[in-house]
């Protein structure tokens, strides 16, 4: 296996709406958390985190706003599997039937649920399942909607860091952080994302007037190395369409090829 993880030059989602879940590849967990800076209470089901705290009815560790700032700071990608359902507090932990707790271990162990995997006792909004962190990752959104904002958010962030490190086409003077691309914005892209498709910092293209990240329908793929081979051949042909910053206007739009 190639180590993708943490790729930066592209992101890839593929999106299935009916089953609330979406597998992405070059999205890790710090960019997630980053979008949704409010989740303070993590159950881990797979992970390497030496500081969390047991939960002795379910067996599970748990991070909470005391700990998830060094969890933040850890190298995911190294854990390998890295699993992880949030809650609202312990006391919802501590009523969960044996049976949720067996769908959750199936869930960390499979990948896939048994039932849809929102739990009424956590309130859980995520359940997080990936592999070398960054590489393949598979989230269960309750409202589809967070996706679309977290995609927005990891976007837009990380056209902001390659700015950050690379000298500017035009000088030296600093320009503004992009702002996220709103839900609205990207909500006509979810046929293109029901098929798989990747979005390519590689080949983004920045002027004085706008910034431009182009993106193609790729198709749906388990195994990023092929994805990543499929991506080598569909990046030579003409783009699908692309995600268009414009700086004078401030605003975000998708034109569809």
């Amino acid at each position: 296996m190639k180590n993708h993880g943490g790729n930066r030059e592209l992101i890839y989602v593929h999106a299935n709406e009916v089953n609330h879940y979406v597998l992405s590849h070059g999205i890790c967990f710090y960019e997630f958390y980053h979008a949704f800076p409010n989740l303070t209470n993590l159950l881990l089901l797979r992970h390497q985190f030496e500081a969390g705290t047991v939960n002795l009815h379910t067996l599970f560790e748990y991070a909470d706003e005391e700990t998830i700032g060094r969890l933040l700071e850890e190298d995911i990608y190294s854990y390998g599997d890295f699993c992880w359902v949030d809650f609202e507090d312990e006391e919802g932990l501590d009523l969960l039937e044996g049976y949720e707790i067996a769908e959750l271990l199936y869930l960390s162990h499979m990948k896939h649920h048994l039932r849809r995997p929102f739990y009424r006792k956590l309130n859980n909004r995520f359940v997080y399942l990936s592999q070398d962190d960054g590489y393949y990752s598979k989230i269960y959104f309750r409202s589809f909607r967070d996706f679309y904002a977290m995609l927005g958010c990891v976007v837009a962030e990380r056209i902001n860091r390659i700015k950050g490190e690379k000298p500017f086409l035009f000088g030296r003077k600093k320009r503004k952080a992009l702002p996220a691309i709103p839900v609205e914005v990207l909500l006509p892209l979810s046929d293109k994302m029901k098929e798989g498709m990747v979005i390519s910092m590689e080949y983004a293209v920045q002027t004085r007037v706008q910034i431009e990240i182009p993106f193609w329908t790729i198709g749906d793929f388990h195994d990023m190395d092929e994805m990543h081979e499929e991506y080598a051949v569909i990046s030579g042909t003409p783009i699908d369409g692309k995600m268009v910053y414009d700086r004078r206007m401030q605003e975000w739009k998708i034109l569809i090829h």
